[in-house]
């Protein structure tokens, strides 16, 4: 939703293969199917991602650098806020895993 889904449309409109890497299926699926029927790009998929989750993160990197040839643009653009104060399996506060530690693990496990 919002800026990402606006940056993947417009990637998509350029016909790049484009990765949207969200929390949930079902809203991911949604995503892919207005982005792909909007641009006529059959090259946007979807991928799970949960950056609150650094054992998500590494899954998700492992597979694109595994899947993927080449990664030429990462977003990072998955944020929360105002969310009650909350600890992670991984004894991480959730907003900070969220914003800060997921996005900065996962720009450098992609950098290879």
């Amino acid at each position: 939703a919002g800026i990402g889904k606006c940056v993947a449309m417009d990637l998509a409109r350029r016909n790049a293969r484009t990765i949207l890497a969200c929390r949930s299926r079902e809203r991911g699926q949604a995503a892919v199917k207005e982005i792909r029927e909007a641009t006529g790009n059959p090259a946007v998929v979807l991928r799970l991602l949960d950056t609150g989750s650094l054992a998500s993160v590494r899954a998700f990197a492992r597979a694109v650098l595994q899947e993927e040839p080449r990664l030429d643009v990462l977003v990072n653009n998955a944020g929360v806020t105002g969310l009650p104060f909350s600890i992670t399996s991984e004894r991480l506060e959730q907003t900070f895993a969220t914003n800060y530690l997921g996005p900065f693990l996962l720009t450098n496990l992609l950098l290879g």
